[in-house]
């Protein structure tokens, strides 16, 4: 566990980091393989499908910049295709985090347990299917408060110039932030600490936090690597949890 003085330094870059070593763990790589081979099928599908509708989109969504803003097209195209992948590309991790939720749970609590050397009460695959029913619960959660703000923000591109310049700029800092509450979740849900004493508890180190969501929301988008980044985002989530949520919240054993 990480002392108080690395607690200062090690920032949201330092835990994505680190989910790249984690997954590679001896005893740590067979709980990898269910949400890797999950979110290879969906998301590598989800782009091939996407970059062959891009040109079909693109002409369509620039036809509705007026005459007077046509001088800026060339600055606003490429910010139409990075909204496009980015509205995408949370829409099919979250499709793919839906369906590997209790997967994703069971990996954050084995790391847990290599890195603490504390093994959660009904670990493994016997209590994953008990909690099936609540990880479920705790996704929909999540989709309650993303939605509205997502659709605030997708009404945004419907303003011409405007939408098309600020609202990809909104959308990803709301993916980072979304990301990194998907992500760290799993560890807080596996000790059940409520959705909203998560929230708050990320909100203390936000900035942080968003660097380790942005940095998940850039490799979403690149091609190859997007596809291992489930539960490389997984293990980074875990390795903050432990340096700086688990004590802070009082758990010491825990609790599925």
């Amino acid at each position: 566990m990480a002392t108080e003085k690395n607690l200062k330094t090690h920032n949201g870059i330092y835990y994505f980091r680190q989910g790249w070593n984690l997954i590679r763990l001896p005893g740590i790589r067979r709980f990898v393989i269910l949400p890797l081979l999950i979110n290879i099928l969906l998301m590598g599908g989800a782009f091939i499908w996407l970059f062959d509708r891009l040109g079909h989109w693109i002409p369509a969504l620039m036809s509705h910049i007026p005459d007077w803003l046509q001088w800026l097209s060339y600055l606003l195209w490429p910010l139409t295709v990075i909204s496009i992948v980015l509205v995408f590309s949370y829409l099919f991790s979250t499709i793919a985090n839906w369906i590997a939720a209790p997967f994703c749970g069971l990996l954050a609590e084995q790391l847990e347990a290599r890195l603490t050397g504390t093994p959660l009460p009904d670990s493994g695959w016997a209590g994953l299917v008990k909690d099936i029913p609540r990880i479920m619960k705790r996704e929909w959660q999540k989709l309650a408060y993303y939605l509205p703000r997502a659709l605030g923000l997708l009404l945004l591109y419907f303003i011409p110039g405007f939408g098309q310049t600020v609202a990809p700029v909104l959308w990803f800092l709301f993916s980072a932030w979304m990301l990194s509450i998907q992500y760290c979740d799993y560890p807080f849900d596996n000790h059940k600490v409520s959705f909203q004493q998560m929230r708050s508890a990320l909100r203390l180190h936000k900035t942080d936090n968003m660097q380790f969501g942005a940095l998940v929301s850039l490799f979403t988008m690149v091609p190859l690597l997007n596809l291992a980044i489930m539960p490389v985002a997984v293990c980074g989530a875990t390795a903050m949890w432990v340096d700086r949520y688990r004590d802070r919240l009082g758990v010491v054993s825990g609790s599925r």
